[in-house]
């Protein structure tokens, strides 16, 4: 299996995930980075990110080079925004074509439950089916045991 995680992360939570994973799987990966970064910090990220999900923003990314092709399955992981993915990953799904492919998601957020995220990841995802998905509270600021062993069983999955 040749996997790619492929991830935005504003304040390192989603980065933490990606970079267990990849290395659980020895997968790729690849960072998606806006040329405008979204500030950071309590009320502005709120602000600026909320708003640029309820508008459906498609922020210009910085380069990157993916192909669908060198994969079997592509993992994709965000902050949770507004209940939804982070604009940069809505910039990558309609830039890139994902068909035919095992897809994972992960979700990181600083309150919980990411249903709504993932029923809108796979809205986008049109005709694939989602393989496994894991949501995780602040994994990078809260570690703890069980975070470890839910990205492990999440990877197992895969």
């Amino acid at each position: 299996m040749k996997a790619v995680v492929i991830y935005y992360s504003l304040e390192g939570n989603t980065k933490f995930v990606a970079d267990k994973i990849a290395t659980y799987l020895k997968a790729d990966t690849i960072r998606l980075e806006p040329v405008k970064e979204y500030p950071k910090g309590k009320a502005s990220k709120y602000i600026w990110g909320g708003k640029s999900v309820v508008f459906g923003e498609t922020p210009k990314l910085s380069s990157y080079k993916f192909n669908a092709e060198n994969y079997d399955t592509i993992i994709i992981g965000t902050p949770v925004w507004a209940s939804s993915y982070a604009p940069p990953i809505k910039t990558f799904l309609k830039e890139n074509k994902i068909c035919g492919k095992k897809v994972a998601l992960f979700a990181c957020s600083a309150g919980g439950d990411a249903s709504k995220c993932f029923q809108k990841f796979e809205q986008e995802l049109d005709k694939n089916e989602v393989a496994a998905t894991l949501s995780l509270i602040d994994p990078k600021v809260k570690v703890t045991v069980q975070n470890d062993q839910d990205i492990k069983e999440f990877c197992q999955k895969l």
